[in-house]
């Protein structure tokens, strides 16, 4: 394990460190908060819409197939958006990307309640999609920029905000959908996301993407135009992460949607205890992406990734084939916290050797895995039982630890560009590659 304590001190300006740094670096709190906060907005927004999904159901008289393949909408419309929101984001920034994605994620919201046809869900969820992928990928393009920047692991606070966000919007849902129809909810989260874009945009708008160890707009001017070419070992690394960042994605998914049915149809739990059973596994998350940067400061990435991917095999395997439904439930805590920092860790990861292109192929793997999650859980359902295609979570999360520790040496993307990939990574460019926190 690197000397993380000589590390930190030589990048915060302690003990002989860079007064003038530690301000500069000091001042990036403002866009760290503005940041937290769209992470935030993203979830809450996400949350509440899936909680509408059973009255869009009847409304527009869907199967459970037919729904299905609308929901894929979603899928298709976000993976789609999100190889263009890399470009987006080079040649106009990521700011101005996230937020105008985060104004068309609140106009699109209020859609799906006013369609009566499947057809016509579908077509609405496409444009849904795209604006929630879009953003997605802009916002996590400009933390993975700030995290260079403040040469910390960060990552995981903003995917805090993220879960902190959903539970919001969910448990809010909830309250209101017995005297809001989903039209007038959606409605009123449309006016919620246009009113703190609104409200946090013009912050966002007045900072400029931080170069990594640099906070010099002018710098950060050139580095957010500058083309990076990428070789063949550093795109396959980038795809390494996204596969990473998918295993795990796909688990978040798939307790989203199935974790209640399978506690109230295989474990016969009462309703209230069934719909606990997502809200302990988002708040096991919550904890363990907010206590993230502690955890990779003490552990480095590969070791959290790896730690990570076996528990949240364990827990998974515990919550699927548990005989009793508080069994069930510690198993699904135990995967929140196992999975709670892996998708950040990757995503992070992606973007040091990419930049935002890294970070949009990352994100559409990730993203792709958690909705495509749920249908397939479904399908496995139904050719062997739900316990069973439960599993498949578990197997994910296993996959992605062997992954994360093959690539346990990774470190700079490109001979060429020693000194940058370390400084993006949060390393001077005179720490050896093998003190790098990221290393484990």
């Amino acid at each position: 394990m690197p000397n993380l304590n000589k590390l930190r001190t030589a990048l915060s300006g302690g003990r002989g460190g860079d007064p003038a740094a530690d301000a500069s670096l000091s001042s990036l709190t403002p866009l760290r908060i503005t940041l937290t906060v769209f992470f935030a907005l993203d979830g809450f927004l996400f949350a509440g819409w899936v909680v509408r999904i059973p009255a869009i159901k009847e409304q527009t008289g869907a199967s459970a197939s037919d729904l299905g393949l609308a929901l894929l909408g979603v899928s298709a419309g976000a993976v789609v958006t999100m190889m263009f929101t890399g470009r987006m984001c080079r040649r106009f920034g990521s700011h101005p990307v996230t937020v105008v994605s985060s104004l068309l994620l609140a106009l699109s919201i209020a859609l799906p309640a006013r369609t009566h046809s499947v057809l016509t869900l579908g077509l609405v969820l496409l444009v849904f999609g795209a604006a929630y992928g879009s953003l997605n990928v802009s916002m996590n393009s400009a933390a993975v920029d700030l995290v260079a920047a403040l040469r910390r692991p960060v990552m995981s606070s903003f995917h805090a905000a993220f879960s902190l966000g959903g539970m919001a919007g969910a448990g809010l849902g909830g309250l209101v959908a017995d005297s809001l129809s989903a039209s007038a909810h959606l409605l009123a989260l449309t006016g919620v996301g246009l009113l703190v874009t609104a409200l946090a945009g013009p912050s966002l708008l007045r900072h400029t993407a931080p170069p990594a160890g640099a906070p010099d707009p002018t710098a950060a001017r050139k580095s957010a135009t500058a083309p990076r070419r990428l070789d063949r070992r550093t795109r396959g690394l980038v795809v390494l992460f996204g596969v990473i960042a998918l295993c795990t994605a796909y688990g978040e998914g798939a307790l989203a949607d199935w974790g209640a049915l399978h506690l109230a149809q295989d474990l016969h739990a009462n309703a209230g205890l069934a719909a606990a059973g997502y809200s302990l596994f988002a708040l096991a998350m919550t904890i363990g992406r907010l206590s993230g940067t502690a955890l990779l400061e003490r552990l480095g990435q590969t070791r959290t990734l790896v730690t990570g991917g076996v528990l949240a095999a364990l827990g998974m395997l515990l919550g699927a084939l548990a005989p009793t439904t508080w069994l069930a439930l510690l198993g699904f805590a135990i995967t929140g916290l196992g999975l709670a920092n892996i998708f950040p860790v990757a995503v992070a990861r992606a973007g040091a050797l990419a930049g935002p292109s890294g970070v949009a192929a990352a994100s559409t793997l990730g993203y792709g895995g958690m909705l495509l999650g749920p249908p397939a859980i479904g399908f496995l359902a139904d050719w062997f039982s739900l316990p069973v295609a439960l599993t498949t979570v578990a197997l994910l999360a296993g996959v992605a630890a062997l992954i994360a520790y093959s690539a346990r040496g990774v470190s700079a993307p490109a001979p060429a560009d020693v000194s940058a990939g370390r400084i993006r990574a949060g390393v001077p460019a005179e720490v050896p590659a093998r003190s790098a926190p990221q290393e484990g």
